[in-house]
């Protein structure tokens, strides 16, 4: 499991098991407020076949092409696209993307940080709220690609923590 916006991170920790059928890929993108609120990063949901940045792919867009802003409160994930790599995978059944709005990714967070001690980045708090969706067998190994420190994310944390 990964988190992706434009895709690096994903590509990174999926590379080596794009041709292992057995290995499920699964990604998770930001839906910001929700996909449906217009506040929204989720590209793979709410995207169709545009070109950005000189890649043909999944964008975020208007009816006649204009680039819509994307909302995530990850700065990492608010990309109006997706990597051709991560739209070829999922239009091909290789991978599954879900959706994590804000709040999910916040409560993935503040879980790992009182149960591990390790503050993830916004970013990679959207793959670990992957596991509050998904149902797993009791022998399953799970991998989620935690990609980054939470440091540079403190003042939104701090800002968002209920009492």
């Amino acid at each position: 499991m990964a988190c992706f916006g434009g895709g690096s991170n994903a590509a990174g920790v999926f590379y080596h098991f794009i041709y292992e059928p057995d290995e499920k890929l699964v990604a998770a993108e930001a839906a910001g407020l929700g996909v449906d609120t217009g506040e929204s990063a989720a590209t793979m949901k709410l995207g169709r076949e545009g070109i950005i940045h000189g890649s043909r792919t999944l964008v975020m867009q208007t009816e006649d092409g204009q680039i819509v802003e994307p909302y995530s409160i990850s700065a990492g994930l608010d990309y109006p696209g997706v990597g051709p790599l991560h739209a070829y995978l999922a239009e091909s059944g290789r991978s599954e993307v879900l959706s994590v709005t804000d709040n999910e990714a916040l409560e993935a967070a503040y879980l790992l940080t009182r149960t591990e001690g390790i503050i993830p980045a916004l970013e990679s708090a959207h793959a670990l709220a992957v596991l509050g969706q998904k149902k797993f067998a009791k022998d399953d190994i799970v991998v989620i690609n935690v990609s980054g420190r939470g440091d540079k994310d403190m003042h939104t944390y701090l800002s968002r923590l209920k009492p």
